[in-house]
This record gives C-alpha cells, sequence and structure tokens, in this order.
C-alpha cells in the first residue's frame, strides 16, 4: 500500500474543516442541519469517518502527528454543529447579531464609594508623607523572631502566650509562624536592611484573638511610625502625633500622653484623643528601647529614635463618628453610603 505524505493528510483535513465551517454557519433550519450533520458527522459514509481510514496510510513514523490533527479537525466541526444547533434552537437567523440603537442615552451606572477604612489609611499616608516619612510594607504572616525576640519580647513574656496570638503550625519548622500581632515587625525588618537616619510609617493589618466589641475586633488597622536618627527626643515624637492629630482630625483635637510599658519602646506613653468631650485611646509610642536597635545592628550610643502604633479604626472612628467599629466590616450598604469619599488625595 502507497503511503499518503502527511502533508497531504494535513491538507485534506484542513479542507474539510473549512467546507464544514461554510456549511454549518449557514444553516437555517433543522432540515438543513441535520443534512449537514449526515455529510460531515455520519458514521458510515460522513466525511470526518472517510478522512479517518486515511490514517491508514499516513506512514507510521507521521502516524502520531496525524492522529493528533485529526482529533483536533473532529472536535472543531463537532464544535461547530453543537453552535448551529443552539443557533436554531433559539430562533436565531444565521449570522444575526443583537440590535443595538445607538441613539439611546446611556444607563447611568451606579458608582461605589472608597471604604472609610481605606480612605483613613490613604490620608494617615499621605499626611505622614507630608511629615517626611516613608511608607513600607512588610508580610502579615511572620516569625518570632521579627514578631517578639527583636522587640525584646523573650519567650516567657505573656503576649506570646498562645491565647493572645494566632499561631501557625509549619511542617519541619522549628518554630511556628503567627499571624503578626503588631506592625512593629515591619520596622524590624527595614532597620535591618538600611542605616539611620529613618522615618518610615507602615499601615496594615495585625491578628489579635480578642473579642470583638465597639472598640475591639480579631482583624484591625494598625499605623506604626518610626523615626531613628541622631539627638531624637520625647519632644520630637509629641511634636509629630500632635502634627499628625490636627491635620487629620481637625486643630481643636486634644492629644494627651499617659506613662506606660511596652518591652520595645523606654520610657513609654498611652497616646489619648479627646472624642465627643470624652478621651479614646487611639494606641502606644515611646522612645526606642536600645534592645532594640542593638538587636538590628544599630548603636543607641550614636542614634535614638521614636516609635508610634496607632489603631487606624479607631481613627476612622473619630473622624467619621462612628461609636461601634465592628460597622466598619459587617458591609451594610446602607451605613457604608454615608461616607463620601473624603480623605481621598
Amino acid at each position: 500500500m502507497t503511503n499518503l505524505p502527511l502533508d497531504a493528510f494535513t491538507a485534506e483535513l484542513q479542507r474539510l474543516h473549512a467546507e464544514a465551517g461554510q456549511v454549518l454557519t449557514a444553516v437555517a433550519d433543522d432540515t438543513a442541519l441535520e443534512l449537514a450533520r449526515v455529510t460531515f458527522l455520519g458514521a458510515k459514509s460522513g466525511r470526518i469517518r472517510q478522512v479517518q481510514k486515511g490514517l491508514g496510510q499516513v506512514a507510521k513514523e507521521d502516524k502520531p502527528a496525524a492522529g493528533r490533527q485529526f482529533n483536533a479537525v473532529k472536535t472543531a466541526v463537532e464544535e461547530l454543529f453543537a453552535d448551529a444547533q443552539q443557533r436554531i434552537d433559539a430562533g436565531a437567523s444565521p449570522g444575526a447579531v443583537e440590535a443595538v440603537d445607538v441613539s439611546l442615552p446611556g444607563t447611568p451606572l451606579r458608582l461605589g464609594r472608597v471604604h472609610p477604612l481605606t480612605q483613613t489609611i490613604r490620608r494617615v499616608a499621605a499626611i505622614m508623607g507630608y511629615l517626611g516619612f516613608e511608607v513600607v510594607e512588610g508580610p502579615e504572616v511572620e516569625d518570632q523572631w521579627h514578631n517578639f525576640e527583636a522587640l525584646a519580647i523573650p519567650a516567657e513574656h505573656p503576649a506570646r502566650d498562645p491565647l493572645d496570638n494566632f499561631y501557625i503550625s509549619v511542617a519541619q519548622a522549628a518554630e511556628p509562624l503567627l499571624l503578626r500581632s503588631q506592625t512593629s515587625t515591619v520596622q524590624i525588618r527595614v532597620m535591618e536592611q538600611r542605616e539611620p537616619p529613618l522615618r518610615i510609617v507602615s499601615l496594615g493589618r495585625v491578628y489579635r484573638p480578642d473579642t470583638a466589641d465597639a472598640t475591639h475586633y480579631p482583624m484591625f488597622h494598625q499605623v506604626e511610625g518610626l523615626l531613628i536618627e541622631p539627638g531624637t527626643t520625647m519632644a520630637h515624637l509629641k511634636s509629630v502625633l500632635r502634627s499628625f492629630a490636627s491635620s487629620f482630625l481637625g486643630g481643636d483635637v486634644h492629644v494627651r500622653f499617659r506613662p506606660s510599658f511596652f518591652p520595645f519602646t523606654e520610657p513609654s506613653v498611652e497616646v489619648d484623643m479627646e472624642w465627643n468631650g470624652r478621651w479614646i485611646e487611639m494606641g502606644g509610642a515611646g522612645m526606642v528601647d536600645p534592645a532594640v536597635l542593638e538587636a538590628v545592628g544599630y548603636d543607641p550610643d550614636v542614634v535614638s529614635g521614636f516609635a508610634f502604633g496607632l489603631g487606624v479604626e479607631r481613627i476612622a472612628a473619630r473622624r467619621f463618628g462612628v461609636a461601634d467599629i465592628r460597622d466598619f466590616y459587617r458591609n451594610d450598604v446602607r451605613f457604608l453610603e454615608q461616607f463620601s469619599d473624603r480623605g481621598q488625595v
């Protein structure tokens, strides 16, 4: 038996595909469709069946390629038939296109609004940028060195209790990872990579297994600021936070600082802002502990710095007059529609 060249077999397949396309896109009723089916897909005398017989005449070394080409064309013809069947069942004419009246006026689109927390984050980043701070980011899944040890939080510290963190077991790892409990981890990562002076601010999600109430949520957002320069004092920290509060909340906002304790700052303060005649705790701050500077390779005798961390939800609640931060996460359109995109810059 004479071998059939592969290119001749391929040409026959191409002719079959082209003819099937012309016929099946032009059929207008069930009678014509059935005739086309018999012509191309008939089990005994259809064109597909006839071409398939030619596979036996293709040289042995060309059979794999010929078989792939045949299967591709057969599938394409079957899809053409299915499309024609669907079109006829729907009552459409061959080549019909849905008419569009271009003279009709456009339908107004309902535009959404930027979420109030996103508005707050963007506004905070802009204000801190005006104050000379660079916005940086870091991972939300952290190791215990960056989340604890580098921040002077030893293994026995209660802040590392499993009941106060979301730990994540990792196969073949020496210790579990965790969802970061503070954005201070970003400060450590930046200090490990850069030399002072530094002025950075990180904004992002943090996770703590708190019971949700009007002022707490197990996932929330923090804005964390860090300034490392020679000669930095508490006076600089207070000036930056007062400038931020006045820019964000208005010139009439009142800010106070209360002595406190954090493992990674010394001295440490709580930052409060007045809201509707009562004081609200917004976060913590203080001078960076020398142990933290040493952990990242800085010399505490040469440089000093301050750090602060504020809750974005609490800032947003103060700005937008929201009494319960859980409202930010309920996805109630009636609630979210109350806020214009103020805070955009």
